[in-house]
């Protein structure tokens, strides 16, 4: 009498029989269908798994043996779990519970009631991500310690290696020049050990609030689309002040592609679906995001980062469509007066052919 898997049918060798209780299958049946309990051994069935995406339980070792972070959801063994005192009774996971004992280092999630500083209509929030030396509190702590906390907080990044990323409050253009403390900031954390322009992971993000731009949803796109057809139409320029290579653009920072004129870019953007890495993300409620470029601890590069966001805002609001689409390079730079975008457009071969030494990135 042949014997057949109960699953598909096919007929079975005496040597290729495997069995889940009364259940007869074939080896590929049995695979696919059953799976170990991690814990203690035991084989069952897929749909009698009670673990999470990270191991496979039986109903058993998960009420006897594992707790859920409070916090993350994730499944942790008894043994593994941690509490925040003696009498708790939340268990975390250890990067959970490690997050709850930081007192300067945020979750990624965190996101505070925004403090704005400075007189004006337009905001730069930035976003300044530092690897190589740790994600270690006392580091943070000593960094927040030159900036106020209504100017600066420090968030946890998983993309970064071994760093942590500085977000500052909404500040004008001016603030972030003469008030907020980036001097002690960059030079405190290049001494501490981490950097920025050289790492292959790290981003300078700005964030610009959309009122900047007009007092309702048409006039804010109109002049949003100006912006990206500036970049979109003087991309090799804006690449080459980016310090960011071809391959770390398309990774972090997607173009989304020349059209003949600021509506067309702006229809296109708002059909390609690139999501939050493209160069400009469009994403937020509340504000859009420059995330062309690479991240830096060079104070001058840092400012005049901020000086070309606020300018090619700026040129947008002012113009009309026809004036930006008729808009060349040494015409837009030729107006710049601030010495320290003067300087860096100098050092990356950007203004009207005057290049300068340049000076070495962290």
């Amino acid at each position: 009498m042949s014997i057949i898997c109960a699953n598909c049918g096919c007929e079975l060798d005496e040597n290729d029989i495997y069995t889940m209780g009364d259940t007869i299958m074939c080896e590929d049946c049995y695979d696919s269908n059953t799976r170990t309990c991690e814990c203690c051994g035991e084989r069952i069935w897929n749909e009698d798994d009670e673990g999470d995406d990270n191991i496979t339980l039986c109903r058993h070792c998960r009420d006897n043996h594992y707790v859920s972070c409070e916090d993350c959801g994730r499944l942790i063994h008894d043994d593994d779990a941690y509490y925040m005192d003696e009498d708790s009774d939340y268990p975390y996971c250890h990067s959970c519970y490690s997050n709850h004992k930081r007192k300067f280092i945020h979750s990624y999630s965190y996101k505070p009631e925004p403090i704005f500083h400075g007189d004006g209509k337009l905001y730069m929030g930035v976003e300044l991500e530092i690897d190589g030396a740790g994600c270690e509190d006392s580091s943070a702590g000593t960094l927040c310690d030159i900036a106020d906390k209504s100017q600066l907080y420090i968030k946890t990044d998983g993309s970064l290696d071994e760093g942590m990323e500085l977000v500052t409050h909404p500040m004008t253009l001016e603030y972030h020049h003469n008030t907020m403390p980036w001097r002690e900031l960059t030079s405190k954390a290049i001494s501490l050990g981490y950097r920025s322009h050289k790492t292959s992971t790290c981003g300078l993000h700005v964030h610009v609030n959309r009122t900047a731009f007009g007092c309702d949803k048409s006039e804010q796109d109109a002049v949003i689309s100006r912006i990206l057809f500036f970049i979109e139409r003087f991309w090799q320029e804006m690449l080459r002040f980016s310090r960011r290579t071809e391959s770390q653009i398309n990774r972090w920072a997607a173009r989304y592609g020349i059209k003949d004129n600021p509506k067309q870019v702006m229809d296109n953007a708002k059909t390609t679906g690139k999501g939050r890495y493209a160069c400009i993300n469009l994403c937020n409620y509340y504000t859009i995001e420059f995330r062309i470029f690479r991240g830096t601890l060079k104070h001058n590069t840092l400012i005049a980062t901020l000086q070309m966001v606020d300018r090619i805002c700026k040129a947008a609001i002012s113009m009309t469509d026809e004036e930006i689409t008729s808009l060349s390079w040494p015409e837009f730079v030729s107006v710049i007066t601030e010495p320290e975008l003067i300087q860096y457009l100098k050092e990356r071969r950007l203004y009207v052919n005057e290049p300068v030494t340049e000076t070495e990135e962290y």
